[in-house]
C-alpha cells in the first residue's frame, strides 16, 4: 500500500486543509483534525482513481525528507496518507439544481477547500448518517 505525504495547514478562522505535494491541485479540508485526515484519505483515493481512469501515471510517493526540504512545505504538518486499495469506482452523473443553490454550493466548497463533487459527496454522506442514526 502506497503512502503519500499530506500537509495539514490551519489558518485563523478556517478549517484544517490538507494538500499533497505529489498531486498538485489535490486539496481537501475538515472542521477538525480527524475530519481533515478522513477527507484526505478520500480525496487522495478519488484523485488517484481519476488519474488511473484517464490513463495517467501515478507518481511514486516522495520521501518525507524530500518534501520537507522545500521551504514552502515547512508551514504544514506532515502526515502519511495511504491510498486505499482498491479505490472506489467514480461515476460521472448529471444532476439538475436551481442556479442559486449551485452558486451557493460552489462558494461554500471553495471556502472550505472542496470541489463541487467533493462537497456534494460529503453532504450526501452527512445526510445519510443522520438518517441512519
Amino acid at each position: 500500500m502506497r503512502q503519500y505525504v499530506g500537509l495539514i495547514h490551519k489558518e485563523a478562522e478556517s478549517d484544517y486543509s490538507v494538500s499533497f505535494p505529489d498531486f498538485p491541485g489535490c486539496i481537501t479540508a475538515g472542521r477538525d483534525l480527524d475530519e481533515a485526515r478522513a477527507m484526505a484519505e478520500e480525496a487522495l483515493a478519488f484523485h488517484v482513481q481519476g488519474l488511473s481512469e484517464d490513463g495517467e501515471a501515478i507518481p511514486e510517493p516522495s520521501p518525507l525528507e524530500f518534501v520537507m526540504a522545500d521551504s514552502l512545505n515547512r508551514a504544514g504538518v506532515a502526515i502519511l496518507v495511504a491510498v486505499r486499495s482498491p479505490a472506489p469506482k467514480i461515476m460521472r452523473v448529471n444532476i439538475t439544481l436551481p442556479e442559486d443553490i449551485l452558486t451557493a454550493i460552489d462558494r461554500y466548497a471553495e471556502r472550505h477547500g472542496l470541489s463541487r463533487s467533493g462537497f456534494i459527496t460529503k453532504a450526501a454522506k452527512d445526510a445519510m448518517k443522520l438518517e441512519i442514526a
